[in-house]
C-alpha cells in the first residue's frame, strides 16, 4: 500500500502519505451519514456538519472560523449518505494547528442553542437554493424513490419542518450514537514524515475515549419500477433513468464504473454525449453516474433538452443501452475506454486533497487502499462480456423521473 497506516488504542484508524509539497491536507472521515438518521432526525447529519463549527469548550464560533483562515488555510466539511468529512488545508508549518482544530471541533463542540437556530436559517436558504436547481433536485428525488422504504431513501438536507424541531440535546444524542471511534479515519497528506504522523495522531486523537457502534445498516427491498412525471414549470425537460446497482464490495462494480464512464463520463467522446450532442444537437447536458454504497448502489443517466426533443433523446438513449446490453463492445472501443479511465484516475491522483479523501474512504470501508498498479490490473482484467453483463443487469427495465 502506498500509504502508512496506524491504529490508535481507541480504534481511530490513521492513514498518511508523504509527498513533496508546501501544503498539507488533513481530514477526519466519519462513517456517519444521512442513512444513519432515525425517523424524526432527517437532516440531522447535515445539521451536525454545519454546527460543529459554532463553538467548542475552548473556542467561540468566530475563533473556530478564524483559526486557519487568518493563516491562509481552509477549514470545511461535507455530508453524504454514508459519511461526514471534516477537512483542513494549511501550509506545512501550520499543519499541527489544523489537526488540533479538527480534534477540537469534532470531539469538543458545545452546540449552543442560539447558534443552532441561526444555522438552521442558513440551511433553510440552502434548501431553497436546492429547490431552484432542477439538475440537483432530480437526482435526489430519483434516489429517494429508488430507495423508498430504505435508510438511503431521504435527501441529505432534510426538510424545514423536521429541522425546526431539532435542538442541541438532539444533536448531542445523535453524535453519541453515531460518532464512535471505531468508525473514524484520520488522514493526512503532505511533506510530513511517518514519525511526525504518528506523533500528531497520538497527541490530538490518542486520548479520545474509545467507543463502538452498536447498530447496523440495512437496505429495504427495491420497490417496483416506476415512470413518474412531475410538473416543475422549467424551461427544459429534465429526465433521469436508472436502477439500483452493485454495492462497494461487489467485484462487478469495476466493469460498471468502466461502462458508466464510456456511456456518459466527463469526456466529450462519451457515447451518449456524441449521440445526443455532437451528432444530433439535441442536448447540452447528458451524463451517466454510478454511486456505490456499502450494501447497495445506484446507476443512472440524466439529460436535459427542449421539451419537443424529449422523445427523440429518450429513444436514442434506449437504443444505445440496448446495443451495449445485447452486443459486446469492440476490442478497440474497450481498449480506448480502459486507457481513458486509467488516465482520468492518474490525473485525479494529482489532486492531493481529493486523493487523500478517497484513500480515507477506501481505508474506512475496506481497510486498504489500492495503488494505481492494482487499479490498473483490475481495469485491464475487465472483458467485453463483463461490460455486456453489467449493462444487462443495470440498464434494462429501468425506472424514470421526468421534470416538465
Amino acid at each position: 500500500m502506498e500509504f502508512n497506516t496506524y491504529t490508535l488504542l481507541n480504534g481511530i484508524r490513521c492513514i498518511h502519505k508523504q509527498v513533496k509539497s508546501a501544503v498539507v491536507h488533513c481530514a477526519l472521515t466519519i462513517n456517519t451519514g444521512t442513512r444513519d438518521e432515525l425517523p424524526g432526525e432527517f437532516g440531522m447529519a447535515h445539521l451536525v456538519e454545519h454546527t460543529i463549527f459554532k463553538g467548542t469548550k475552548r473556542r467561540k464560533a468566530w475563533q473556530v472560523n478564524c483559526r486557519l483562515e487568518n493563516m491562509g488555510g481552509e477549514l470545511n466539511a461535507y455530508t453524504t449518505k454514508e459519511e461526514t468529512v471534516v477537512h483542513a488545508t494549511t501550509l506545512r508549518g501550520d499543519y499541527t494547528k489544523a489537526v488540533e482544530l479538527l480534534a477540537d471541533i469534532v470531539f469538543e463542540s458545545t452546540f449552543p442553542e442560539h447558534e443552532i437556530e441561526k444555522e438552521k436559517n442558513v440551511i433553510f436558504d440552502e434548501i431553497n437554493l436546492y429547490k431552484d436547481s432542477p439538475t440537483d433536485r432530480i437526482y435526489d428525488e430519483f434516489e429517494d424513490m429508488v430507495f423508498a422504504g430504505s435508510s438511503l431513501g431521504h435527501n441529505i438536507l432534510g426538510n424545514k419542518a423536521t429541522l425546526r424541531k431539532l435542538h442541541s440535546a438532539d444533536i448531542k444524542q445523535f453524535i453519541e450514537r453515531t460518532y464512535t471511534t471505531d468508525q473514524m479515519v484520520f488522514s493526512i497528506i503532505g511533506n510530513i514524515s511517518e514519525n511526525a504522523f504518528h506523533n500528531v495522531a497520538d497527541k490530538y486523537f490518542g486520548s479520545i475515549t474509545p467507543s463502538t457502534r452498536n447498530f447496523s445498516r440495512s437496505t429495504a427491498t427495491a420497490p417496483a419500477n416506476f415512470i413518474h412525471t412531475v410538473k416543475r414549470n422549467t424551461h427544459q425537460v429534465h429526465s433521469i433513468i436508472g436502477n439500483r446497482a452493485y454495492d462497494l464490495k461487489d467485484d462487478r462494480r469495476v466493469p460498471l464504473l468502466l461502462l458508466v464512464n464510456m456511456l456518459g463520463g466527463p469526456s466529450a467522446n462519451s457515447l451518449l454525449n456524441v449521440l445526443l450532442r455532437e451528432k444530433n444537437a439535441l442536448s447540452y447536458s447528458v451524463e451517466a453516474s454510478y454511486t456505490p454504497f456499502t450494501d447497495s448502489g445506484i446507476a443512472s443517466i440524466y439529460f436535459s433538452c427542449e421539451k419537443d426533443n424529449e422523445s427523440k433523446c429518450t429513444e436514442l438513449i434506449r437504443r444505445q443501452l440496448e446495443e451495449v446490453s445485447e452486443h459486446n463492445v469492440s476490442p478497440r472501443r474497450l481498449s480506448i475506454a480502459k486507457r481513458q479511465f486509467l488516465g482520468q484516475l492518474a490525473i485525479s491522483a494529482e489532486n492531493n486533497e481529493g486523493y487523500m479523501l478517497g484513500a480515507a474512504k477506501s481505508y474506512l470501508v475496506f481497510g486498504d487502499v489500492d495503488g494505481f498498479q492494482t487499479a490498473k490490473e483490475k481495469i485491464d482484467a475487465v472483458t467485453a462480456d463483463d461490460i455486456r453483463q453489467v449493462a444487462m443487469d443495470t440498464f434494462t427495465d429501468m425506472s424514470a423521473l421526468i421534470y416538465k
